[in-house]
């Protein structure tokens, strides 16, 4: 039997619709969001044409990044205002991508046997 409980919320985050940045500038994307910064924010981005790529998570309490990416991307919580930032260093060409915030929700599935 698998037992599944999950619920709907709505959150709102809110960034800026664009980013214009020249080689080796710093990227800085500010994200405002509706709920506590105990939860996790993630960032992702997509350059066109291709796929999803997770970056990294944060909370108050830990962060995690891509191995490949946590030289180059930092996340910063201001936890008053209800803010997360990406930072990016060295930005190059082939880092022109959508870059999203979501916030992380851990949906928990019961099986028994």
């Amino acid at each position: 039997m698998v037992l599944s409980s999950s619920g709907v919320k709505c959150e709102q985050l809110t960034q800026p619709a664009s980013v214009s940045l020249q080689p080796g500038e710093r990227l800085t994307i500010t994200c405002q969001v509706s709920y506590s910064l105990g939860s996790y924010t993630a960032w992702i981005r997509q350059p066109a044409g291709k796929g999803l790529e997770w970056i990294g998570m944060k909370n108050t309490g830990a962060s995690y990044y891509k191995d490949s990416l946590k030289n180059k991307f930092s996340i910063d919580l201001d936890s008053s205002n209800k803010r997360v930032t990406l930072n990016g260093e060295n930005m190059q060409p082939e880092d022109s991508a959508v870059y999203f915030c979501a916030r992380v929700t851990v949906t928990q599935t019961i099986i028994n046997c």
